[in-house]
């Protein structure tokens, strides 16, 4: 389960501006005639180009769907003769069936274990002998496997991506490896890491109530090590078809030539019967909750705090994302002003909506808005819990002024920039897939703007009176040994 190449935080832009119209004289003033007799007129200067305004923002959008379902995204990106394949499933660790926990992350390893052209890790060696690059990655609500690679090697990289959402060459040798793989990652990166799992394996499971949201999405090993080959086949059958996928392909291509490919290789592809989402709602968490961590790895203290974050792309949601870059993001957050420069009891403070495993955008369901940091063993955590509600409580009572809104938003903008602009397209690949398979609507990456400009000082303060109430919070307090 790999981290994700995108920040926590996400923003738009575009601040429109201008009035239109000439300047007129008040229709009481009058001209002096005298003057206008005696001289004469000067001449007028040349008229000048109005300077033109600046184009909107737009990312490129052909969107259509194969008859088999699959969902399509092209995005023409000349920058660089670069193209960007990426593949997402509609399958995350948070939706995957009771009794297979870790079976999205097994299956994320799985795929790269040969398919019915490609042996046992010859996808990886393709992609790299054509000056490529990939990764993949499980979350929340889905996940994905995507190529970078020069343009005019895609076709190939379609066809291979197809071969394998054809067929995976699920063997027991195959299952047997790659359950020790992945019980061997959740060793080394949980079980025996310091501070491992802290605190985003951790909260989801304090804060939540679904046991969709809030089961051990690492996996419990036992349902890993008793997994079948026919459990493995029929999880394989079931979720990684056609209709239950987004293909997007970003940068210097043909798109004729592009759709081609895809039908020839993509469009015979047999569709499944998968099964609707769980039902992922939560209840209103309605008192505090608290649970303490003993980290016998761990050489100092930690603190971590989340809160139910309102619905993916509301109003509240929207300002919640503005008052995030005034709270919590960046040297001049209150935060971090608060504890790091002024008390000085942390060297840092991180977190954001859908940290750290994504951005405000890629999820499909209720989300946490989170944060944490490593103290020392001689600070009391509610001495700093103390700290943060005060700046909380200077918000919720006094506002932010617009002036605070206006400088967020530019640290919102050049977040969302950053990612649409960067890792060579995926970045914009991440979230015209996720915007297709959860909203049925990719454009909407060129929507987020207006969204982030229609924020108003009382929409910030409108999401931080709902949001970061006490009774809407979950704190976990990491202890060493002996502390």
């Amino acid at each position: 389960m790999r981290l994700p190449l995108l920040g926590a935080a996400l923003g738009l832009a575009l601040a429109g501006c201008s009035g239109s119209g000439a300047a007129t004289e008040p229709a009481s003033a009058q001209p002096d005639t005298t003057a206008m007799v005696s001289m004469p007129a000067p001449e007028r200067p040349p008229m000048r180009a109005p300077t033109p305004a600046a184009p909107a923002f737009s990312v490129p959008v052909d969107y259509y769907t194969l008859d088999n379902g699959l969902k399509v995204v092209l995005s023409v990106d000349r920058s660089a003769p670069t193209a960007s394949v990426a593949v997402y499933y509609n399958i995350g660790f948070r939706i995957e069936p009771r009794e297979r926990t870790g079976f999205a992350h097994l299956f994320e390893h799985m795929m790269f274990q040969g398919s019915e052209n490609l042996g046992k890790n010859e996808f990886i060696g393709l992609v790299q002998r054509n000056g490529g690059i990939l990764n993949g990655s499980t979350r929340f609500d889905f996940t994905n496997y995507f190529e970078i690679v020069p343009a005019h090697t895609l076709e190939t990289m379609l066809w291979a991506e197809a071969d394998r959402m054809r067929g995976l060459d699920v063997t027991e040798e195959n299952l047997t490896n790659q359950q020790g793989v992945v019980s061997n990652e959740v060793r080394v990166n949980v079980i025996n890491q310091p501070y491992g799992g802290f605190p985003w394996l951790d909260l989801p499971q304090l804060a939540n109530e679904n046991w969709y949201n809030a089961h051990n999405f690492y996996g419990e090993l036992s349902d890993l090590e008793a997994a079948t080959l026919e459990d493995v086949q029929d999880f394989f059958d079931t979720y990684y078809a056609p209709n239950n996928a987004a293909l997007v392909v970003v940068g210097d291509i043909d798109v004729d030539q592009t759709k081609a490919w895809i039908e020839q290789y993509f469009g015979g592809i047999e569709a499944a019967d998968v099964p609707p989402i769980p039902d992922l709602s939560e209840p209103e968490q309605t008192a505090e909750k608290r649970s303490t961590k003993v980290d016998s790895l761990a050489q100092r203290p930690a603190l971590a705090w989340a809160y139910h974050a309102p619905e993916r792309l509301s109003e509240l949601h929207v300002g919640l994302a503005v008052l995030d870059q005034i709270l919590l993001q960046g040297n001049d957050s209150r935060l971090h002003q608060r504890l790091v420069q002024e008390a000085g009891v942390t060297s840092g403070v991180t977190g954001g909506v859908n940290w750290p495993l994504g951005n405000l955008l890629n999820y499909n369901g209720p989300m946490l808005y989170s944060a944490w940091l490593i103290h020392d063993a001689e600070t009391a955590p509610d001495s700093i819990l103390a700290m943060i509600d005060e700046e909380i409580a200077r918000i919720v009572e006094e506002g932010v002024t617009e002036a605070d809104v206006a400088r967020a938003k530019v640290k919102l903008k050049s977040a969302l920039y950053d990612t649409i602009g960067g890792s060579y397209g995926i970045g914009r690949a991440d979230l015209l897939a996720t915007f297709a398979l959860f909203d049925d609507d990719p454009d909407l990456i060129n929507r987020i703007v207006p969204m982030i400009e229609d924020v108003t000082a009382e929409t910030v303060h409108r999401a931080a009176r709902e949001t970061l109430r006490p009774e809407n919070r979950s704190i976990i307090t990491l202890t060493t040994p002996g502390s």
